[in-house]
């Protein structure tokens, strides 16, 4: 996207995403609240599977940004919450991520948390997008 720089090659290891992401001025930010694992009618989907959950929370991030005027394209850095201590289950929810951004690898914070919001729910992503004016 013009206006966003990924930083990759900073002498650290060779990781699946950017270091650091910078947005030239002047630029419209769009701060999207956690996407969750919730159909239209607000049930959790995919109970018990983070793979699933994970598939339809980038379903529901894709629409919130696309509502901003935004894509993944012009998303410069995620925060992606799994609900478990293993890290297996980690792993299998950012594969999914992974996979939805695309060549597209902003900055990203993957975290095993306790809980989640929403009844059986799993997985969460929030995302900062900048759009240039």
């Amino acid at each position: 996207m013009p206006g966003v720089r990924l930083v990759r090659d900073v002498g650290l290891a060779a990781v699946d995403y950017a270091y650091a992401a910078v947005a030239d001025t002047p630029v419209r930010a769009v701060w999207v609240a956690g996407a969750c694992p919730l159909d239209e009618s607000g049930a959790t989907v995919a109970v018990g599977d983070y793979a699933g959950q994970a598939r339809r929370v980038m379903r529901n991030l894709r629409a919130a940004l696309e509502g901003a005027g935004a894509s993944t394209a012009d998303v410069v850095k995620t925060t992606v919450y799994v609900a478990s201590s293993r890290q297996a289950d980690l792993v299998e929810a950012w594969e999914v991520y992974r996979e939805a951004m695309g060549a597209h690898d902003p900055p990203s914070t993957l975290l095993g948390v306790a809980v989640l919001g929403y009844d059986d729910q799993l997985v969460e992503v929030e995302a900062v997008a900048v759009l240039p004016r």
